[in-house]
């Protein structure tokens, strides 16, 4: 009888186990993560989960034939470069077909793309294609006519045999274009509203490890000449935020700086104040397949303070903070709803992210979990300065994952704003932060000393009065014996 209760009893506990499992594990065929103090990957909750895959013949637009990059505008507009079929798919936030532009007219004629690699879309609705393989810039109006064509850029910066390239582009409230150009070692190539070249922001600082220069120093001149020169790093992606910063990429297995944000200067203004520079994977195999660094190739900014950065490598996706803290990191290969095989560009559509893969000739659709929308809520009220209420949100956060250090952090610093010093100390502590730490442990520290000051200076005037009594006293019984001793 026992044995059978004992029975029944263990149905029902693994009956409710099973109703309490959060349904994101369920449904994602990947593994969320992020990297603690010690560069060990610590799982997650799924920040986001997969909810549909979007074709073409699901468009009712045929297939696509090697789609190459995506944008989505403030609004909600969405619009498909699908190079191999060298078109553009402009669709509404409903994902329905608005038009289809895969031709122009210029000088009269119509003219078409050729394997054309980035798009961006401006608030005007102003088209920009880097049309790759005929080495021009398109601008084109929301209804496929053409503005202008920017190619052939001429300067004596630019070497004599110069071949203009572009494989992504961006543009800003201004009109100034970015341009990420095949070959380009110098920088992102930067064009005036008229389309003229200006120069370069962003150039790449030459970066070799140790080992090469070892090898450098002791190989004779003819070996030297043989091995490979450190050139710059080509740019891999680019963005622009709301206040004008460009953010970009670039693939280099010797930098740690692969993610910039470029201020209107061209200088890398990135936070890097993380345990981590923001790179990917910290940690991963050195041989084998998939081996080596993250190749970032996309990079979306999310607002709030967060921006997200796609792994081509392990094709995983990479969400950040404005401190540079890695949030979460989720994604794989495979043949399942949610995993790709050659993702090429990562966007935003209202609260949910989409990724365009090559591979698979289609575009997933995640919707963000309820732990993906607290991570998101309390890092956009940190960043706009309402610690109050991120703090709430944080504790929401480690109601569901108690082992997230970030949301310890977020706590520790919102209270440090507050001046809660003591209190901050103890999150800091449990979210591993000894920089933050230190500056709670010194002001904790004044503070203490400023409550405890009247305290401890009327116990040194006590001694004080005390001691010059003790030393009165004494004398006087000194003189006594002496003039009784007289």
């Amino acid at each position: 009888m026992r044995l059978q209760k004992a029975i029944v009893l263990a149905a029902i506990l693994s009956m409710f186990a099973a109703l309490a499992a959060p349904a994101a594990s369920a449904a994602t065929p990947y593994e969320a993560y992020t990297y603690n103090f010690y560069e060990e990957s610590v799982p997650l909750p799924a920040p986001y989960v997969p909810e549909q895959a979007i074709t073409g013949q699901s468009l009712g637009v045929g297939n696509f034939n090697q789609p190459n990059d995506i944008f989505v505008t403030e609004d909600g507009f969405i619009y498909i470069l699908d190079s191999g079929n060298a078109r553009i798919i402009a669709l509404d936030r409903q994902w329905r077909v608005l038009r289809t532009i895969d031709h122009f007219e210029l000088d009269g004629a119509e003219n078409k793309f050729a394997n054309p690699s980035g798009i961006f879309v401006s608030e005007e609705k102003e088209i920009y294609v880097a049309d790759t393989d005929k080495g021009r810039v398109v601008i084109l109006t929301n209804e496929g006519e053409l503005i202008r064509v920017v190619d052939n850029p001429q300067s004596e910066i630019l070497p004599p045999d110069f071949k203009f390239v572009p494989v992504k582009v961006t543009a800003d409230k201004a009109g100034r274009i970015f341009v990420v150009a095949r070959g380009m070692y110098e920088g992102i190539m930067q064009f005036d509203e008229a389309g003229r070249f200006i120069g370069y922001v962003g150039t790449i600082k030459v970066t070799a490890n140790p080992a090469d220069r070892l090898w450098r120093a002791l190989a004779t001149d003819a070996q030297q000449a043989q091995m490979q020169l450190f050139i710059p790093t080509e740019f891999a992606s680019v963005d622009i935020d709301r206040k004008g910063f460009v953010y970009a990429t670039t693939i280099d297995m010797n930098s740690t700086e692969t993610i910039k944000r470029l201020n209107p200067s061209g200088q890398d203004v990135l936070k890097r104040f993380g345990e981590f520079t923001p790179r990917g994977d910290i940690r991963y195999r050195m041989l084998g397949n998939n081996s080596g660094p993250s190749k970032l190739v996309d990079i979306k900014v999310l607002g709030g303070g967060m921006y997200v950065a796609l792994d081509s490598l392990r094709a995983r996706l990479f969400a950040y903070n404005d401190e540079g803290e890695l949030l979460y990191a989720f994604g794989g290969r495979g043949t399942q709803l949610g995993v790709f095989n050659t993702p090429v560009a990562v966007e935003r559509v209202a609260d949910q992210l989409v990724v365009l893969d090559r591979g698979k000739n289609n575009i997933v659709v995640f919707k963000p979990t309820r732990f993906g929308e607290l991570v998101a809520a309390a890092t956009t009220e940190h960043y706009n300065g309402n610690t109050d209420q991120s703090v709430g949100i944080w504790r929401d956060v480690l109601r569901l994952n108690s082992n997230f250090d970030i949301a310890y952090r977020g706590i520790g610093r919102s209270l440090l704003m507050q001046k809660k010093n003591k209190e901050a100390m103890t999150y800091f502590k449990l979210g591993m932060d000894r920089k933050y730490y230190s500056t709670a442990f010194k002001r904790y520290r004044r503070e203490v000393m400023q409550e405890q000051f009247g305290n401890v200076m009327t116990a040194l005037m006590v001694l004080l009065f005390a001691f010059i009594a003790y030393r009165i006293a004494r004398k006087v019984r000194v003189r006594r014996s002496e003039r009784r001793e007289a």
